[in-house]
């Protein structure tokens, strides 16, 4: 028999964010895998617990919690280090789908933001249904993502009429912004893309998206990169951590 795991996209920090296909969802959950990241996450356990306990109504579910394996480093490949981070957590996903599901059980990871968008959780549950040794299916629910809540956030649209979108990260960013796109989305190392993208850009930050701590700045990317840099160091050093993005548009009128 198949065992049978759901992946949840529970949005960008607020409770709100949860869609009635993830309530429903886990309403048929039996185990939900809880991932610790350490002292400094424990506000991403937190709020997933919030969500569960507001969300399932009775329904009698367990929480397993296991600790994520940290990523190496440095290294000569950023490809082959976080392949090699990735595998570590297939392991630790092999172990909890194994030994803490049952075959008649539902499991479920609950997938901060969407679990289609800069998230490699489904990358893992293909590699591990080819390779785990068990017969594995699952099922996906998209979550509200941290680019639709910049964006709605800020009260901006993502895209500019008929021109393209660019979703990528800092260390392609440092490249240069690309010229044939209007618009980009900066979701990873977005620090990295401040000093290096045009100053004459418009540009919308945010950080700990739809959560009580929100921080918001936008204006000419010139005019506010000094701000955002100092925002972003305080906020890592108060919290410990820092989920941010940043998106960046060319000015109206100004098109290649």
């Amino acid at each position: 028999m198949k065992r049978k795991v759901i992946v949840i996209g529970i949005g960008a920090g607020n409770p709100d964010f949860i869609t009635i296909q993830a309530i429903d969802a886990m309403n048929r959950v039996d185990v939900f895998f809880i991932p610790d990241k350490g002292a400094e996450k424990a506000d991403l356990v937190r709020v997933r617990r919030q969500i569960l306990d507001r969300y399932v109504r009775d329904r009698p579910f367990r929480m397993v919690e296991y600790r994520v394996p940290t990523r190496r480093q440095g290294g000569d490949s950023y490809e082959e280090t976080v392949a090699t981070w990735h595998a570590e957590i297939g392991q630790a996903y092999r172990q909890l789908i194994g030994e803490k599901l049952g075959e008649s059980e539902v499991g479920a990871f609950l997938v901060w933001g969407d679990p289609t968008l800069y998230d490699s959780t489904l990358r893992i549950l293909q590699h591990l249904r080819a390779t785990g040794g068990f017969e594995l299916d699952y099922d996906v629910v998209p979550g509200i993502s941290s680019v639709q809540a910049l964006a709605a956030q800020h009260k901006v649209a993502i895209n500019a009429i008929g021109r393209a979108v660019l979703i990528t990260n800092g260390r392609d960013m440092a490249e240069g912004f690309p010229h044939n796109v209007d618009s980009a989305v900066v979701l990873l190392n977005a620090d990295k893309a401040l000093r290096t993208a045009d100053g004459e850009l418009d540009a919308y930050w945010g950080a700990y998206l739809g959560t009580p701590e929100e921080i918001l700045v936008s204006g000419k990317l010139k005019d506010v990169v000094d701000e955002i840099e100092r925002i972003r160091l305080a906020a890592r050093t108060e919290h410990g951590w820092i989920m941010d993005c940043i998106l960046l548009k060319k000015p109206s009128g100004d098109v290649d």
